[in-house]
């Protein structure tokens, strides 16, 4: 009666004591899948802080650039210092349309030719956008695949916990229940490691649109700049403040 009594009152094992036990008495199937989704996680962990980096320096350094370009006087001071905001998409468009805008006129004076300057931003906004897009497409893939992944782990290993079954002629749950335990697994795993990379897939997605529209924005604003014929690009703040007086 005590020995009955000490083992009914034995504390059940620990989750990762169990788990560590149910991953030891898996088939190599559910262990390759195991492993297939394990890389998986890895890469998909690696692009979501590529990215989370990239586009904290893209936001930071397009602050400071449109604070830099707002404070300008001329285009040319701009140009010289756009190197410093590199990271930034818009030192892109700047530096498109900025060049095009030199063919055109020199470096100096209205543009002749505004279609070819928008679509020199457009040009550049799209390439930039590209740039920020790449291996985002993994994440999605990752996200959509990785729990079919599990799935098939899964259905693998109730495959083979009921062929042990029909084998040993015992149809009792404890005889089954070890082998679909571990078998779930898988499914598990596959749910892990999908759900970071769709949320960060659609984080990512939702920031590049941002970026396209401050693009768009911006580069709006540097051709109504070109545009003003009182605040050319190549003349001096004494020489404009003359201009206007010879005007009024």
């Amino acid at each position: 009666m005590l020995q009955a009594d000490s083992s009914a009152a034995a504390p059940p094992p620990a989750s990762g004591s169990a788990i560590v036990e149910m991953l030891q008495n898996s088939g190599p199937i559910a262990l390759t899948v195991l492993g297939i989704l394990a890389l998986s996680s890895l890469f998909s962990w690696g692009v979501i802080l590529a990215k989370l980096s990239s586009f904290g320096r893209a936001r930071t350094q397009s602050q400071r650039f449109l604070r830099a370009f707002r404070k300008a006087g001329r285009l040319q001071e701009i140009s010289a210092v756009s190197e410093q905001f590199k990271p930034s998409p818009l030192v892109s468009v700047f530096d498109e349309v900025y060049e095009t805008y030199r063919r055109q006129t020199g470096g100096s004076g209205p543009p002749r030719n505004i279609v070819s300057l928008e679509r020199s931003a457009q040009t550049a906004a799209s390439e930039a956008l590209t740039v920020m897009e790449r291996r985002m497409t993994w994440l999605a893939t990752i996200g959509a695949v990785s729990p079919f992944v599990g799935l098939f782990g899964t259905i693998m290993g109730i495959v083979d916990a009921f062929h042990g079954l029909g084998t040993a002629g015992t149809a009792t749950l404890r005889a089954v229940a070890p082998g679909i335990s571990e078998a779930l697994i898988t499914t598990a795993a596959g749910l892990v490691v999908a759900v970071p990379a769709v949320i960060a897939y659609n984080q990512f997605t939702a920031r590049v649109r941002e970026f396209g529209a401050r693009m768009d924005d911006f580069a709006r604003e540097l051709l109504n700049s070109m545009e003003d014929s009182t605040l050319r690009p190549a003349q001096d703040p004494a020489e404009r403040e003359a201009a206007r007086g010879l005007q009024r």
